[in-house]
């Protein structure tokens, strides 16, 4: 992994494509695609998360973060990997990484029916009593995000040359995760070369990112330069996770980024944000695509996602 320091340079990053999910997809499969191939990221206006909702679901976010440290510690779930319920601040690190990252998150996965064939890999989410509206907004929210990922996946199929709905069965009922991140106000006690997110590369197929306005998020472009990632307000950033990267073996790009600590007044002041992680279903199993090979000898091997997912969480120190 690339060593980076606060001390450099750091130019923002104004030329990965900003598109808008409202206009008809083959109109900006390209544009996402080439985005998602330099740099891995994008940024997409118009996605239809309703802003009304966004702001309950931060709402609820913030009242469950302001809860007594004992009550919010009663949510995490020992042996769970951290995939539901509350995980403590201090207590994932990126891999690689020597220090924790300065943050606390509560997660929310996809709701499974009783009997469904896929339970034994999605535990029953946990909801904090204490925030009587946090199970119907997140779940709605949930619903939002999950939605507005479908639709970024179909015009990555696109892009590809695939059918338009190649993703659909990979993706049904998938591990998808919600991530409620809160990073607290910079104290004299974080430990020496901590930051808010150490530099890591996302896990999952797409990560679809509320919150971002802040400055903070940078990424790593392919000249090892760390690039702001410069978002218009109620836009959401989409990046390519480590699983579609594997699946197209390269061709669009998993690309190491972190969250800096801010300076002056806002290293006192909390920063929120909302990621949401689309996953493939556990029993899909990654395999590059054959108009993504170029090279026999230099191709990964089969793996199923759940498989994949936990060799990665036990590397960040969540499994």
């Amino acid at each position: 992994m690339t060593q980076v320091t606060n001390s450099e340079a750091i130019r923002t990053t104004s030329d990965i494509a900003t598109v808008s999910l409202a206009q008809p997809l083959d109109t900006i499969a390209d544009a996402l695609g080439e985005s998602f191939t330099e740099y891995g990221f994008a940024v997409v206006r118009n996605h239809g998360i309703d802003a009304d909702l966004i702001a309950r679901a931060e709402a609820a976010s913030k009242a469950f973060f302001a809860l007594p440290e004992k009550v919010k510690r009663s949510y995490a779930i020992q042996g769970g990997g951290g995939a539901r319920g509350y995980t403590p601040f201090g207590t994932e690190k990126a891999k690689d990484a020597e220090v924790i990252d300065l943050k606390e998150f509560w997660h929310v996965g996809r709701s499974l029916p009783e009997g469904h064939e896929l339970g034994e890999f999605m535990a029953p989410n946990v909801w904090p009593a204490e925030v009587p509206e946090f199970e119907e907004v997140m779940s709605e929210l949930f619903a939002a995000f999950d939605a507005t990922g479908h639709r970024v996946l179909e015009a990555i199929a696109l892009h590809l040359g695939l059918d338009r709905h190649y993703f659909d069965a990979t993706i049904a009922d998938g591990n998808s995760v919600m991530r409620l991140l809160h990073y607290p106000p910079l104290g004299p006690d974080a430990p020496e070369g901590a930051i808010r997110a150490a530099a890591h590369g996302d896990i999952n197929t797409i990560t679809l990112l509320l919150g971002a306005e802040e400055a903070g998020l940078e990424l790593l472009d392919r000249q090892d330069t760390w690039r702001a990632v410069d978002v218009p307000e109620g836009a959401l950033v989409i990046n390519v996770g480590d699983m579609l990267d594997r699946l197209t073996n390269g061709r669009l790009r998993s690309t190491t980024h972190r969250v800096v600590n801010p300076r002056g007044e806002g290293a006192r002041r909390s920063r929120y944000s909302m990621p949401f992680f689309l996953h493939f279903r556990p029993d899909f199993v990654i395999e590059p695509l054959e108009g993504c090979i170029d090279d026999e000898d230099n191709v990964p091997e089969p793996i199923s996602a759940h498989d994949y997912l936990m060799q990665r969480l036990r590397e960040i120190n969540l499994a």
